[in-house]
């Protein structure tokens, strides 16, 4: 057997080891991302408009129905229709007039022009009321999806401290403690501080 020496005859001292790679399996134990089950949903379904809820309805009757009345009232809600209506009740205004009864000349007002005329403005302005929600929930998802990316990228920021920090807690690990380190022995040779053959006084 062979006796493990260094040229200078003095035993040599085992290998130590190799150092280990950190891993980053300690920052992925740290926490786990688990994603809400509405994200995905809310990409499918994207944002709710009342355009869209409009056309839909229970079954293929449903959303003819729908469909019918969407048409009806989007040709009907227009300002044109208005001022149609209003021409049509000024046609039976004279002789309203000429008949020369209060009863009469309420009913044309309240049956005649009030009715005819302020449907389609009612319909219109409920168009803008519409599109103004549309357009509410349009901007509300654009914002919602930049806040999701927002809070994506600071939850990525933060595993890769986690990264970093389980990579410092392993090489610190690693590393030799004070206690370890060798103490350096006391050297016959190095000379007293008094020197020697000194008398040291009291």
């Amino acid at each position: 057997m062979t006796d493990s020496t260094d040229p200078t005859g003095s035993p040599a001292s085992p290998a130590s080891p190799a150092p280990t790679k950190p891993s980053t399996s300690a920052a992925s134990a740290i926490f786990t991302h688990v994603p809400h089950p509405r994200i995905a949903a809310r990409k499918a379904s994207g944002p709710a408009k009342t355009s869209e809820l409009r056309v839909k309805g229970k079954g293929p009757i449903g959303r003819f129905n729908a469909k019918v009345g969407v048409g009806i009232t989007l040709a009907v809600g227009t300002m044109w229709t208005a001022y149609l209506f209003t021409v049509l009740a000024l046609i039976s205004l004279p002789a309203a007039v000429r008949s020369h009864d209060t009863i009469i000349l309420v009913a044309w007002i309240a049956q005649t022009f009030l009715q005819l005329v302020l449907l389609p403005i009612i319909i219109v302005g409920q168009n803008v009321q519409a599109a103004a929600a549309d357009q509410r929930a349009e901007d509300t998802y654009k914002d919602t999806e930049a806040i999701l990316h927002e809070t994506l990228q600071l939850q990525a920021h933060l595993q890769a401290q986690d990264a970093i920090i389980a990579r410092l807690l392993e090489a610190a690990a690693l590393s030799p403690t004070p206690a370890d380190a060798p103490s350096v022995a006391a050297s016959p040779d190095v000379a007293s501080p008094t020197g020697p053959g000194t008398a040291i006084e009291p």
